[in-house]
This record gives C-alpha cells, sequence and structure tokens, in this order.
C-alpha cells in the first residue's frame, strides 16, 4: 500500500483499516515514511478525526513499536496513573505510595515537565541523589522491595510516540483527541499494567481547557484501555487554578510529603484521596468508599509515608529530607507579591502562573535549559480567598536574582481580585469508566461520599497529630 493513498482516503474522510495503520506506523518508525507524508495525514487526522476502532489500531502500533514491559510477576495487582498535566499536579508522588501502602503494585514511568506544566522526573530529582534511570533489572527489585517505582521513561518505550510528537509539535497538529489519546495510552499499554487510571485536568492550567473536550479525550482513552484488555477509568478533576500551594519542583516534594503525613493543602488531599482510592478500586480492592477508607488508613498509620521513602532510598535519593525539607534544595533570593487592593481572588489564570514557575527557573524555556530545582512559588491566597491590600499573595523563589522582577509582573496579570467572592468550583467533575459516567460539573451539596472523604481527613490529621505530640514525627520546617 502506497503512503500516497493513506492519505488520501484519510483526506475524505474514510476509516483506516487496522492494517492500514500498522503498515503506517512501522514505515514512519523506520524511516520509510518521510515526515512530509506523515504530517500530511497527521493534519488530515486533526480535520477528519477517526473512529474508536481507528484509534484503537493507532494506539496499539505505537505501543508495540519498542519495547513492552511485562509486569505478570507482580500479578493483577500492577495499577498505573496518568495525568494529562497541570500545574502544581504532585499528586502521584501522593497517590502511588498510597497505593502501594494499600497493596497495589506500582511500576510507573513518568515525564518531565512539557511547557507550563510540572514533570513527575524533575520533581523526583529534586531529591538529592534520587535515581531517575534505572536498569529493567533494578527497576523490578525496588518495586518488589517498596511496593513502587517511579522512574523516566524508557528511550525505547512506543519509540512511535516519540517521533510522532516531534512532529506534530511542528505541525500544529497537537490539539487533536485522538492523537493525544494514541500519545498517551500507548505509553501506559507499553508499560505493561493491568489497571490504568487516568487523571484529564480542565481548566485554564490544562491542555483540555474545556469540560467537553476533557470528557471527550477521558472515553476515547477509556474505551482504548479497555479495548486493549486493561481495567481502564477516568476522573476529570480541576485545573483553573493551581494544586496546592507549591509550584515547582523541591517546594512540591515538601508539599506532597505534607499531604503523606497528614498535613497538607485540603485541595491536593481531596484529590489525591480520590484518585487513590480510584487506582485501588480497579483492582479490586472493594468499592469507592471502601478504597478511600483503605487510602486514608494508609496515610494515618503512616505506612504510605514509609513507603514512599523506602522507594526514595532504594533509588538512591536521601530520604532524610523527606523529615527535615531544608535539605532540599533551597533558593538564594525570594521576594514576596503584595495584594494591591481589599477584594477576593476571582480568577487565577494556572497556565500563565506555571509560565511565571519556568521563568524563576523551575521549568524549560528550550530542551536544553537546566532545571533549578529550588525555583518555585508558593502560593499564599487562592481562588475565593479574602484578601486585604499589602497582605502577601505569594512567595517567588530562584537562584537567579534577575528573574524576580520580569516574574512578579507576570504574577500579577495572572491574578485578578475583585469586590465579591467567586463561584465555587468542584475539584472534581466526573468519573468515565466503561460502563458508567457520573457528572458533577455542577457546584453542589457535599455527597456522602465527599462527606466520607473530608471525615477520613479529619481523623487522619488528629491521628497525625496524636503521633507528632509523642514525638512519632517531626516537620522540618
Amino acid at each position: 500500500m502506497r503512503m500516497y493513498d493513506l492519505i488520501t482516503k484519510k483526506k475524505r474522510g474514510e476509516p483506516l483499516a487496522a492494517e492500514e495503520i500498522r503498515a503506517m506506523i512501522e514505515g514512519f518508525t523506520t524511516g520509510r515514511i518521510p515526515d512530509y507524508q506523515m504530517a500530511a495525514m497527521l493534519m488530515a487526522i486533526c480535520f477528519r478525526s477517526m473512529t474508536e476502532e481507528e484509534m484503537r489500531a493507532l494506539t496499539l502500533a505505537m505501543a508495540a513499536s519498542g519495547d513492552e514491559v511485562d509486569l505478570s510477576a507482580f500479578g493483577a495487582s500492577t495499577v498505573d496513573k496518568h495525568s494529562t498535566g497541570g500545574v502544581g499536579d504532585k499528586t502521584t508522588l501522593i497517590v502511588c505510595p498510597i497505593v502501594a501502602a494499600a497493596g497495589g503494585r506500582i511500576a510507573k514511568m513518568s515525564g518531565r515537565g512539557l511547557g507550563h506544566t510540572g514533570g513527575t522526573v524533575d520533581k523526583l530529582e529534586a531529591i538529592p541523589g534520587f535515581q531517575t534511570t534505572l536498569s529493567r533489572e533494578d527497576f523490578f527489585a525496588v518495586i518488589e522491595k517498596t511496593g513502587l517505582s517511579l522512574i523516566g521513561q524508557s528511550g525505547e518505550l512506543a519509540p512511535a510516540d516519540k517521533k510522532l510528537y516531534a512532529l506534530r509539535d511542528v505541525t500544529a497538529t497537537v490539539d487533536s483527541i485522538p492523537l493525544i489519546a494514541a500519545s498517551i495510552m500507548s505509553k501506559k499499554l507499553a508499560a505493561g499494567s493491568a489497571a490504568i487510571l487516568l487523571d484529564v485536568k480542565t481548566g485554564s492550567g490544562a491542555f483540555m481547557k474545556t469540560l467537553d473536550d476533557a470528557l471527550a479525550l477521558a472515553r476515547a482513552m477509556v474505551a482504548i484501555g479497555e479495548s486493549a484488555g486493561r481495567k481502564t477509568a477516568a476522573v476529570i478533576t480541576d485545573m483553573d487554578a493551581p494544586l496546592g500551594f507549591a509550584v515547582g519542583n523541591a517546594l512540591e516534594v515538601a508539599e506532597a510529603v505534607d499531604v503523606l503525613q497528614g498535613r497538607g493543602p485540603a485541595d491536593l488531599r481531596e484529590v489525591s484521596l480520590a484518585l487513590a482510592a480510584d487506582m485501588l478500586r480497579l483492582i479490586g480492592r472493594g468499592d469507592f468508599a471502601e478504597c478511600q477508607r483503605l487510602a486514608a488508613n494508609a496515610v494515618a498509620d503512616g505506612s504510605a509515608f514509609r513507603a514512599f521513602a523506602a522507594m526514595v532510598e532504594a533509588q538512591g535519593g536521601d530520604a532524610a529530607c523527606l523529615t527535615d525539607p531544608l535539605r532540599l534544595p533551597q533558593a538564594d533570593f525570594r521576594r514576596e507579591i503584595l495584594a494591591e487592593r481589599d477584594g477576593y481572588i476571582t480568577r487565577m489564570d494556572a497556565e500563565r502562573i506555571g509560565q511565571v514557575a519556568c521563568m524563576l527557573g523551575a521549568g524549560r524555556e528550550t530542551k536544553d535549559s537546566v532545571i533549578d530545582h529550588a525555583a518555585g512559588i508558593r502560593l499564599m491566597k487562592k481562588t475565593g480567598d479574602a484578601i486585604k491590600a499589602h497582605e502577601p499573595l505569594a512567595l517567588l523563589y530562584t537562584n537567579d536574582e534577575s528573574r524576580l522582577a520580569p516574574a512578579a509582573a507576570c504574577y500579577r496579570r495572572a491574578v485578578a481580585i475583585s469586590a465579591k467572592p467567586p463561584e465555587k468550583r468542584p475539584l472534581i467533575f466526573a468519573r468515565v469508566t466503561k460502563d458508567s459516567f457520573q457528572n458533577a460539573e455542577k457546584p453542589h451539596e457535599p455527597t456522602a461520599k465527599e462527606a466520607l472523604s473530608a471525615a477520613l481527613f479529619e481523623e487522619v490529621a488528629a491521628a497525625m497529630s496524636h503521633r507528632t505530640q509523642e514525638g512519632g514525627s517531626t516537620d522540618g520546617r
């Protein structure tokens, strides 16, 4: 078959057969199909979309283009998580230890920061000595020992996706739901877990700006995962404001540890518990309410924190910095941003705030940029909070003093203050499974499950407070 004919077929809106898609991906990966022809196909897909069968065939072909991890030695308890990207989204550092402590097995390959969004690998590398590159034997040994291992993505995992993404990035074909879904799911399928939970972000700091787009992407990915024989579900979560109060690598590690020790921001705790519960539900640990209780208990009894500390130590990291955050990278310079008037925070442009973190050195401006692990932002007020003139809005951190002034000016443009408080947005909009769709689009009174979540975290906080009074834990800050 000729690539010219496949381009023509897709241009006319006709579906491609599975064997045609497999041949196309194999030809492009091996170099037989040139960039200019694949670019034409990508643009045709952007305009004509793909059927569910085409998306599945594309994903499977991309997954089969390189190494595929065999996790069968860990049984049916392996579960993976993927976030579509956000600002201050450090949930992987919280959720994976919780799930591991509650009986799951986490063999997770994560990515670096992309644009305004942070990356799990960059956060982990803020821990002195932590190794994000392991041999397959060492990767499996850490999972066997601690229940989880978080590493960077292998260069041989779905190489077709790497080539395709580089081409999409320069041909304005990134924003296509079939192409996004296939990109994400090809790596998840190749990574080998029996179950997959997808955290699809929506809002100003997400790639999916609208709820409709987020739902369409979630449904497409769940369908792909289920058709490939993996238990798959998606949660649509809010990214209209940063998650938690910390944005930046070392700052986010410290905040994640706070949550694992029963403290931390309420929004981050709620989302993390919900994601952990959904992951546990996917591997058969009970219904959602029971899995919430398992997750909360793993925090309350300290087993989630111990699992994270054990993984850090097993991968060469300085586990002492988890109880003494001052051992994490510290910035030489900081600047406080003060409110100019009284009112309420009515809007936070999360994407712009992510860009501010990059300006401070926490992200990459080019692919060769060196990350400043100490750089970032500590939010003092968030959407819905009341504020007085001259009260602090945020604190900026960097090791390059020249970055502070432009970053501060950009942060001011990201935050709006008005006389009246804004309408409250839910943290979780919907859950999507192969059999059901639960919509929580509009703000609402707490459901029984949400009330249970809040009550459980109150129990966790009380238990951790009691342990601290008895000398069982310390807060190094």
